[in-house]
């Protein structure tokens, strides 16, 4: 099954959550690799729990595997070797402004998000054409 989890900024860290299961797994870290390790942990520990006390595993939480959904800040923290600001300037936005996204201090719209998102989905179709010799 495939479970959601949400990433983002949650005071001076990152928190992630899942959102379509019954059973919620939740992790918290100062990084995004911290919050979704231990989310991780907990999952694992739930699977361990189920086993060692012979109990049925739900079937939410057989063959798990996860799709990610980050809010702006928990996605440049994870991808951190993106460069925001020339990144900024490639589709389009203010590189200042999208500083301000990255810390979290500023209101995103829904259009300045797809824009994003789009332009993320772009370079990522970029790379795919690219070959090194």
């Amino acid at each position: 099954m495939k479970a959601l989890a949400i990433i983002e900024k949650d005071g001076d860290g990152y928190s992630v959550f899942t959102e379509n299961l019954k059973t919620v797994l939740h992790g918290s870290g100062s990084s995004v690799d911290e919050a979704k390790e231990e989310m991780m942990a907990g999952y694992n520990d739930l699977l361990e729990f189920y086993r060692d006390s012979h109990q049925e595993l739900p079937a939410e939480l057989k063959d798990l595997t996860f799709t990610y959904k980050y809010d702006i800040s928990a996605l440049f923290n994870a991808f951190d070797f993106i460069n925001v600001s020339k990144f900024a300037e490639k589709i389009g936005i203010s590189p200042s402004l999208m500083r301000h996204y990255k810390s979290g201090d500023t209101y995103i719209s829904d259009t300045q998000a797809k824009k994003i998102e789009s332009g993320l989905h772009q370079l990522a179709h970029d790379l795919l054409l690219v070959s090194i010799i």
